[in-house]
């Protein structure tokens, strides 16, 4: 599968772009604030429906604009594929494929499988627990429409519970039959997503254990350890237990929503112990590994988005991803950098064809 043109109007900050893309590496080269990570971005927005770095839709319309359009066309095992997304500032967001707008986005998901690599994702491992869960789910959704509709449905029970709680509280008042509902239907797509999570980590830690010793040449040991309520008792019970707590919180403490990740090298967390380059090594063996994963699943080869992947990297640790991305295994790779020579280089190399475009 691979990305053919891509058409920009009113996006960030291009008033009007097209690209003619190479079915193998595409360079996007260019100084700072040129725009070399938004159009990275603009294709994350067609395979997700979302931007990847600002997920507030009227934030990604040009300044000057009220609208903005993304237009993509792809190949995709022998079919052209035309993906649309499109926004006008007070009206949703829209997404078409081949002309038929989606009535749910999350049809959607899955279809462009992409993968990007980005100095951002550091949030995963400085940021709270909510970043980290995202990340999983996203993994696991791309390949699993099931799970993303009982994460979906997770979301809006915990809402109506929350909103349940908040009523409780401002009117002085209890109705254990309408909780025990809501309470039962968190019990059920909680214990559904947390055996989908343990099952996933089983399969998926293996693959990035891989991905990172190929980076590092086996000098550290990494792990990744699932964190979640649900392994000391079943959800219905930790909602029963802490709901005098709930109560006063007046939001539910207990639950699915409440899983994290343990990012650790040498037994000791990441955030922590791990050096720049260890953590950016770290995040690139994850986001291998995701990319890894959905091919395994999809029978396609995601789409790679390296934003910038040689910050922070020492001279070695770029000589091992540039030995990955040189393979046959990936896809179409798409690669920002501020360094035109280095990246040109870096291409030559790998014995693939390629277009550098300068910004």
């Amino acid at each position: 599968m691979h990305l053919k043109h891509l058409n920009l109007l009113h996006y960030k900050n291009f008033d009007s772009a097209t690209f003619e893309f190479d079915q193998k590496i595409n360079c996007l080269v260019g100084h700072n604030g040129v725009g070399k990570t938004n159009v990275l971005d603009s294709i994350y927005h067609l395979a997700f429906g979302k931007s990847y770095f600002n997920p507030i839709t009227s934030q990604n319309i040009n300044h000057d604009a009220d609208f903005f359009v993304i237009e993509g066309e792809f190949e995709k095992l022998d079919k052209t594929e035309q993906i649309v997304v499109s926004a006008k500032r007070g009206q949703k967001k829209l997404i078409k494929r081949n002309n038929k707008p989606y009535e749910k986005f999350s049809d959607h998901i899955g279809f462009i499988p992409a993968v990007i690599i980005s100095p951002a994702d550091r949030d995963l491992i400085i940021e709270g627990s909510e970043t980290r869960r995202k990340f999983i789910d996203g993994v696991i959704s791309q390949s699993d429409q099931l799970y993303l509709n009982k994460l979906i449905q997770y979301g809006k029970i915990l809402a109506q519970r929350n909103s349940l709680l908040k009523y409780f509280g401002a009117n002085h008042s209890f109705d254990r039959d309408t909780l025990e509902v809501y309470n039962l239907q968190l019990s059920e797509l909680g214990q559904y997503l947390f055996e989908k999570r343990q099952k996933f980590l089983k399969e998926f830690i293996p693959i990035f254990n891989k991905r990172y010793n190929d980076i590092t040449a086996n000098k550290e040991k990494v792990d990744i350890s699932y964190k979640s309520q649900l392994f000391e008792k079943p959800l219905a019970n930790l909602l029963e237990e802490n709901l005098q707590k709930d109560m006063a919180l007046q939001y539910t403490s207990v639950g699915t929503h409440k899983d994290d990740l343990s990012f650790e090298i040498e037994g000791h967390p990441i955030k922590k112990f791990g050096s720049q380059g260890q953590q950016k090594s770290f995040l690139v063996a994850l986001k291998l590994a995701q990319f890894d994963f959905i091919k395994a699943l999809s029978k396609v080869n995601p789409i790679l988005l390296l934003d910038d992947i040689f910050d922070k990297l020492d001279e070695q640790r770029v000589a091992h991803i540039v030995a990955l991305v040189a393979t046959k295994e990936l896809g179409q790779i798409f690669i920002s950098d501020t360094h035109a020579d280095r990246t040109e280089k870096v291409v030559q190399n790998s014995n693939q064809t390629y277009k550098i475009f300068k910004l």
